[in-house]
């Protein structure tokens, strides 16, 4: 297990090319499950876990790793499945989400696989509201889960959405513009987090769940005319079925009637290497999720 992460390094070659890599999990039954090596710090055998009063169901503890103590959720009651037994014969999955870490529990580790964001698919039709599924994917021959964490972290620890009394004084008397910006984000909760934060500052926003259809979108609105009487600038996720943020902005760039276009990358993906990868692929800005007044700011600066 000490060996199933290699180098960041290494993995930033697939960044840009619609490529990444899972790592794929079973909680507390048969299916599987995967999330994106690059959300991926450490994983290993559960620690001893200490219980602490008034925390949510779905913590069974907190672990003291490498001098951090860190909040362990049980992955399979986050998604409403039954509780993992005995955790010290499980494993711990140690990610970065939205500017914190945190511990995921789960059942077993399998491997790592690299793919193309092309075979990674939105949920299907019918799924539910509810489901925690932000895309899929096959495997062997089976269904692979990628699991909405956003939405998960969420209801156990809410975000404030709200933008600041301050920021919204910015914008207070300023002209920004009347044109809808287009969101791009396969997280349902994040998508309602941006929305939050731009129409507090008097913005509205298209909503699309992928880059692909964010792509398509614009495309289909570019024949009508200049797109820049039509957008004012394009929010956008990273890590999205069927077309990734990098790739997405690489075509808007490639595009002569997008080309203009401000990209703002929104993403719970942390690391230096992103700045590298918004500056190859053209990309105005690029914010940490999740913070309101952040995000209000940036696209008051770029209007």
């Amino acid at each position: 297990m000490a060996g199933i992460l290699d180098s960041v390094n290494q993995r930033t070659q697939l960044v840009g090319q619609n490529r990444l890599e899972l790592l794929l999990f079973k909680l507390a039954g048969r299916q599987r499950f995967g999330i994106n090596v690059f959300k991926v710090k450490e994983v290993l055998q559960c620690p001893p876990l200490t219980s602490m009063p008034k925390l949510h169901p779905c913590i069974r503890g907190v672990a003291h790793i490498r001098g951090q103590t860190i909040s362990v959720i049980d992955f399979s009651m986050a998604t409403g499945g039954r509780a993992i037994e005995d955790p010290t014969k499980c494993f711990i999955i140690i990610s970065e989400y939205n500017r914190s870490i945190q511990g995921f529990l789960v059942g077993s580790v399998e491997r790592i696989i690299n793919m193309n964001w092309e075979a990674i698919l939105p949920p299907p039709e019918g799924a539910g509201r509810f489901n925690y599924m932000t895309a899929v994917t096959e495997v062997d021959g089976e269904l692979v889960e990628i699991l909405d964490v956003e939405k998960i972290l969420h209801e156990i620890s809410p975000l404030d959405m709200d933008v600041s009394a301050e920021v919204l004084e910015e914008s207070t008397g300023k002209d920004l513009s009347e044109l809808p910006i287009l969101v791009a984000d396969d997280s349902s909760v994040a998508r309602k987090q941006v929305q939050r934060a731009v129409q507090a500052i008097g913005m509205s926003c298209i909503l699309v769940k992928d880059g692909k259809e964010a792509l398509v979108k614009l495309q289909e609105m570019a024949e009508n005319g200049p797109i820049e009487d039509q957008i004012s600038l394009v929010i956008s996720d990273i890590e999205m079925p069927e077309m990734d943020g990098y790739t997405l902005t690489a075509e808007i760039r490639n595009d002569q009637r997008l080309k203009g276009l401000h990209v703002i990358l929104h993403t719970s993906l942390s690391g230096i290497f992103n700045q590298a990868m918004v500056q190859k692929v053209g990309a105005n800005n690029f914010i940490a999720k999740f913070n309101p007044d952040e995000l209000a700011k940036a696209v008051q600066a770029a209007l």
